[in-house]
């Protein structure tokens, strides 16, 4: 056979062995959740948390900086707001390989930095070669959406670029799809640690106005976005500017919110929604009380045990504390009956067809004690300590917030009866931050928010155990769950891996890693009543961060508002409670 006659086939072989997306029926078209009667205009002023160190999410992964970062740049592909599959985002066009380890992706002529210039594979491949380089300081993110060996890129021509990974993992188009693209030709010639604050150039629907140094940063919309002229923008992203008011104290954030200096406030506290949502302000419907129910993914909080120290590698020790943890008077007694126990910790792997077959941990000191008991401890009579060696056991719990001195009163009264002392200390937001880069604590409170396509590895695989700012905090290693994370690696079936994950979550149940606590299936929104909003009030996987794509500023309502406070009249109420799912099904019938 003649050469040429094979590179013929060759080539036809090859276009034949690979998935071109999107499928060619499918048409960008409005999203099905944006209201259509949206108009652009007006300020939000949404309250953030602390001043962050950097707002450069690929440095700096905290959510504040995810939002400011994610409305001033994109990347290669978005996913669908109702099924969450991939749909085009700066590629408006790729293909994926049978193998499942080159990913094709062509950039949409219509993308163009601010300043007018093309968005090209140049600085698509810049910006990924960055995200790897250790000297760029990305290591928390890299971690948490680790790149399994996508290190040959091809740059065919300024539209197209070509990924290839010498490991199959569904993960890696997903991590293709969503990392962030920079401007090569602004950033090339700085030091990426330092690109923090100053962002002149953007692709996105807003860009920073101005900062107002440990107070507020101000975001301006941009009209001429190319985002803007795709339908799927229509209704989306509409206030003229945002303002993130910042608050290291929550309750000064909620002082500020009823004051009317921001404009929404999302309620974790059930003594604030049960106790503080009372008055004229609330009881006339000029500030709206909503519980609403949606598919944002579910994970967990609680007490993290680092198993790297004493007595935390020992999982008697592990179970016995947790079994001295008596949640349901803390939620009986301090939560109003709001929340519901913790038994996994990926809870919305389970429903009707799949039950959790997790026990429910309940308080039991007797048992505690058997455990410890076994593990080597005994209580010295003289002092009435428990100890184990002539040490006594002392139990350190390192927390970040003054809300959950309540709830630790009731768990170190429970721990003194058997003899055992614990310590709280409370650092502010940055310290314990600094605590968690290097694992220093024994114990400390943590909360994990979800994700849509769900990955246990740099949680709970052996290799991130001392990952410098890892999500591994607990350090817990075990064989069996390194395996099954390595197995769900080839699995491009949601269904399959969602059937390794609650193997590994039974496994990680039994070896308690965490004192889980408990959460609640609501997102608890407070906001002035002078706004648009869609009937679902928030985005099917989403949180109050939504609001800043979905919301728009209702000047009828304003003006309403600002009538009704002056004249102490009511405003019509809002339901007090919205169902994603009811909402689309009473559309389907209208």
């Amino acid at each position: 056979m003649n050469h040429t006659l094979l590179a013929l086939l060759l080539a036809a072989t090859a276009a034949r062995a690979e998935t071109t997306y999107p499928d060619p029926a499918w048409k960008d078209a409005p999203d099905p959740l944006a209201s259509p009667y949206a108009v652009p205009g007006g300020t939000l002023v949404y309250g953030a948390h602390n001043p962050p160190k950097s707002l450069n999410y690929t440095i700096n992964t905290e959510t504040h900086t995810r939002m400011v970062f994610g409305l001033m740049f994109q990347s290669l592909l978005s996913t669908d707001s109702v099924t969450a599959e991939f749909v085009p985002g700066i590629a408006n066009r790729w293909t994926v390989s049978d193998d499942k380890r080159t990913f094709t992706f062509h950039i949409d002529p219509l993308a163009t930095w601010s300043d007018g210039r093309p968005i090209t594979a140049h600085d698509v491949k810049w910006s990924f070669e960055k995200l790897k380089d250790p000297k760029s300081l990305c290591g928390a993110f890299a971690t948490s959406t680790q790149f399994f060996d996508l290190d040959k890129i091809i740059v065919s021509d300024p539209r197209t670029i070509t990924f290839t990974s010498s490991q199959t993992h569904w993960l890696n188009l997903v991590y293709l799809s969503g990392f962030y693209i920079l401007p090569k030709h602004i950033f090339e010639n700085q030091d990426y640690t330092s690109i923090n604050f100053e962002f002149p150039v953007v692709s996105g629907p807003y860009r920073i106005e101005s900062i107002d140094e440990g107070i507020s940063l101000t975001m301006k919309r941009r009209p001429d976005s190319w985002i803007f002229k795709l339908p799927s923008s229509r209704g989306l992203y509409n206030f003229d500017r945002i303002v993130f008011r910042y608050f290291q104290n929550q309750n000064n954030a909620f002082e500020a919110f009823k004051k009317g200096l921001v404009d929404t406030y999302p309620v974790y506290s059930a003594r604030i929604w049960a106790n503080e949502t009372i008055g004229e302000r609330f009881d006339k419907n000029w500030i709206i009380r909503q519980s609403i129910k949606n598919h944002e993914p579910i994970s967990f909080q609680g007490l993290a045990m680092n198993t790297r120290k004493p007595p935390y590698n020992d999982i008697r020790v592990r179970k016995a504390l947790f079994l001295l943890f008596d949640r349901q008077r803390a939620v009986r007694t301090l939560m109003y009956n709001a929340y519901t126990l913790y038994q996994s910790y990926m809870a919305d792997l389970y429903d009707q067809e799949h039950p959790c077959p997790n026990p429910l941990y309940t308080y039991e000191p007797e048992k505690a004690k058997a455990l410890l008991t076994e593990a080597g401890y005994t209580l010295n009579t003289a002092t009435g300590h428990l100890e184990k060696n002539g040490a006594p056991l002392i139990i350190n719990i390192l927390t970040r917030s003054p809300s959950d001195a309540s709830y630790l009163a009731l768990y170190k009264d429970a721990l003194q009866r058997l003899g055992i002392q614990l310590t709280i200390t409370q650092k502010d937001f940055a310290s314990w931050m600094r605590d968690m880069t290097d694992y220093n604590f024994e114990m400390t409170t943590a909360a994990w928010g979800g994700t849509i396509f769900r990955n246990p590895e740099p949680m709970w695989h052996s290799i991130h155990k001392d990952t410098k700012s890892g999500n591994n905090l607990t350090g817990l290693t075990h064989p069996r769950i390194d395996r099954l994370i390595e197995a769900q690696r080839t699995e491009f079936s949601i269904e399959k891996r969602n059937e390794i994950h609650r193997e590994i979550d039974a496994i990680l149940y039994d070896q308690t890693p965490y004192i889980l606590t408990w959460g609640i299936d609501a997102i608890r929104l407070l906001y002035w009543n002078k706004f648009g909003t869609p009937d679902t009030i928030l985005s099917k996987f989403g949180d109050e961060d939504s609001i800043v794509a979905y919301w728009w500023a209702d000047p009828s309502s304003a003006e309403e508002l600002k009538q009704a406070m002056k004249n102490g009249t009511p405003l019509p109420p809002l339901p007090e409670e919205v169902d994603f799912d009811q909402v689309i099904q009473n559309r389907t019938k209208e």
